[in-house]
């Protein structure tokens, strides 16, 4: 049975179609969940007015068959970093908040909303997208949905969008992925989240992390979901038929450096469990280890292009508001201060020797598998001394910072059963084929949900 207890963007799409139900009926249904449970601290910002206004105008341009796409409102959110025509992009920081409004919409956002998507508001994340934690002391964490009891992170730093998707508060979100920020939060939230190229969607109107590292996807309840957004954030008019290729004779590079060190047991079984049912769907799985990716803590070893380049852009706002800044959040960004123009070049040129030998191992697969992440959801708790805080984090990104080191595609698929801690397994493809990566992914989705 699938894991997810809301419906899809299909399913919607559908029922707005045959007028079962209503683009007002969709918002006001999301709306209340978002006015309940941990909406308050999923959104930094929500657009209720705004968005029953555009639900209403769909539905009116429905019975006039003037409807923009089959998709015309459908209720999904943003992170708090895009950028909307009169709205603050705060990027989940108190230090943005005396920056003018925005005067133009970001590109991803407005093509979304030209097919008539309705934005329902701005998600929360973890303070300028730096931490795959998920935590915000500005605007609280939301807590994943596994254990609520205990209090659970939700993953960074697309926090809000992960679990806005896991609870039905619209039916997909917009996220960034620099090291993982939208597989991370799939992984431990129990929904889909997919890593483009980066190149292919466009990143102007968001605020910037790393401009080398940087990418724009989306955090949804099933692979078609995600499929559905991406098309559309990538430029296309409509959305492409999803192949439903099957998995026999498939070669899937099995990744076992570095990515499954520590990996704990409410991962490791259904990680496990999910390479079984694979290999009985007839896909040969095949042991790969790839040397290269070795290097990458050396090369990152001072901040890396993500500290550098972090750094370049925040540096006047830390001088007028630095005090603002979440201290761990300010600390890593600091660490670009340090950095020379020799060790950013270094950074560079190990990058491209990386991206080059991890090329020629990965050239005879399908896609490269490995846990999403290796932790289920760690307590909230467990990370308030820096220490935790530092220690879990990395291990939170480190499989996941492998796609956007090398430039590839990448998406993380939920493969716990119902009632167990939510696991991802990641699929990673070659750089610019993406939409080979999806038709993989949903054969692997369906055997998975079986």
């Amino acid at each position: 049975m699938p894991r997810h207890a809301f419906p899809t963007i299909a399913d919607a799409a559908q029922a707005l179609e045959t007028g079962s139900v209503t683009a007002a009926a969709l918002v006001e249904e999301a709306l209340a969940r978002m006015g309940q449970g941990e909406g308050p601290a999923v959104f930094t910002e929500v657009h209720a007015k705004s968005a029953r206004d555009a639900a209403l105008a769909m539905d009116q341009l429905r019975l006039v068959g003037r409807a923009p796409s089959r998709f015309a409102g459908i209720p999904i959110t943003i992170k708090d970093l895009f950028d909307e025509a009169g709205h603050v992009s705060r990027a989940g920081s108190v230090a943005r908040d005396g920056a003018a409004p925005a005067a133009v919409t970001a590109p991803v956002v407005a093509r979304l909303q030209r097919q008539g998507f309705v934005v329902l508001g701005r998600t929360n994340m973890t303070e300028f997208a730096f931490s795959g934690l998920g935590v915000n002391p500005h605007f609280g964490t939301p807590r994943s949905p596994w254990d609520r009891e205990t209090g659970r992170l939700p993953g960074g730093s697309s926090s809000g969008a992960g679990v806005a998707a896991a609870d039905g508060m619209g039916f997909g979100g917009l996220g960034t992925d620099t090291g993982g920020s939208c597989r991370i939060p799939a992984a431990l939230n129990g929904v889909v989240g997919f890593k483009p190229t980066a190149r292919r969607v466009p990143l102007d109107g968001a605020v910037p992390l790393s401009f080398s590292l940087d990418s724009v996807g989306p955090l949804a309840r099933s692979v078609a979901c995600c499929h559905v957004l991406d098309a559309f954030i990538a430029g296309a008019e409509e959305a492409p038929a999803l192949p439903e290729g099957s998995l026999a004779g498939l070669r899937f590079g099995i990744l076992h450096n570095i990515v499954e060190e520590g990996m704990e047991g409410e991962v490791a079984r259904p990680y496990a469990r999910a390479l079984a049912l694979l290999e009985q769907a007839g896909a040969k799985l095949v042991d790969l280890a790839i040397p290269e990716l070795e290097r990458m803590p050396q090369i990152n070893a001072k901040g890396g292009l993500t500290a550098s380049e972090a750094h370049a852009w925040h540096r006047e706002l830390i001088a007028s508001d630095g005090p603002r800044y979440d201290p761990l959040i300010l600390k890593r960004i600091l660490r670009g201060e340090k950095m020379t123009a020799s060790d950013y070049l270094e950074a560079v040129k190990g990058r491209a020797e990386v991206i080059a030998g991890a090329a020629a191992r990965t050239a005879p697969f399908d896609a490269v598998l490995c846990p999403t992440v290796p932790l289920a959801p760690p307590p909230i708790a467990a990370v308030a001394e820096e220490g935790e805080y530092n220690r879990i984090n990395l291990l939170l990104l480190r499989n996941t910072t492998i796609a956007n080191f090398l430039d590839r595609c990448a998406i993380s698929l939920p493969c716990h059963l119902p009632g167990e801690a939510p696991a991802g397994l990641m699929l990673m493809g070659e750089a610019m084929a993406d939409a080979r990566l999806f038709a993989i992914a949903v054969a692997v989705e369906r055997i998975l949900e079986v």
